[in-house]
């Protein structure tokens, strides 16, 4: 497969939301996307950066965004996630690995020496053309909205 770059078109996915409602990049044509992928619903980093993006949300959306996050956690998982942080937007449950794998946001990782297969951070800001302007490979968890806003500003 692959690598996606900045200037890519975005490969069209379609995964199941909190809601068991059918979510595809093509429901957002003409709208800008914040596509962020992240490993596990309720870890500290996790929350951290799913919060940050909630707790922005209307600067996001005022800005012209929508936000779809992406983990391979269950929908049952995404809707307490949701209900526990008040998170404002769309998760989508990639249990198969789907999305992650189209986005390169599966791969290789390593821990404590130990090398395994795991989500890799990464949000992808998709233009109304879907096209993929930015990628970003290092997230600031606690401070992602400034981080995004900043370096499209």
């Amino acid at each position: 497969m692959s690598v996606l770059k900045e200037g890519d078109k975005a490969p069209v996915f379609q995964g199941l939301n909190q809601d068991e409602k059918n979510i595809s990049l093509s429901d957002y044509k003409g709208q800008k996307v914040i596509l962020y992928f992240y490993p596990k619903d309720n870890t500290p980093g996790c929350t951290a950066e799913s919060c940050n993006l909630s707790d922005n949300y209307d600067e996001l959306t005022k800005q012209g965004f929508v936000v779809i996050g992406v983990s391979p956690d269950s929908i049952a998982s995404h809707q307490k996630f949701i209900a526990k942080h008040s998170l404002r937007f769309n998760l989508i449950a990639d249990t198969e690995k789907i999305i992650l794998e189209q986005y390169n946001a599966w791969g290789e990782k390593k821990m404590y020496g130990r090398t395994y297969m795991g989500v890799l951070r990464k949000t992808f800001i998709i233009d109304e053309n879907g096209v993929i302007i930015k990628i970003f490979e290092k997230v600031k968890t606690k401070d992602h909205t400034n981080q995004i806003l900043s370096e499209l500003a």
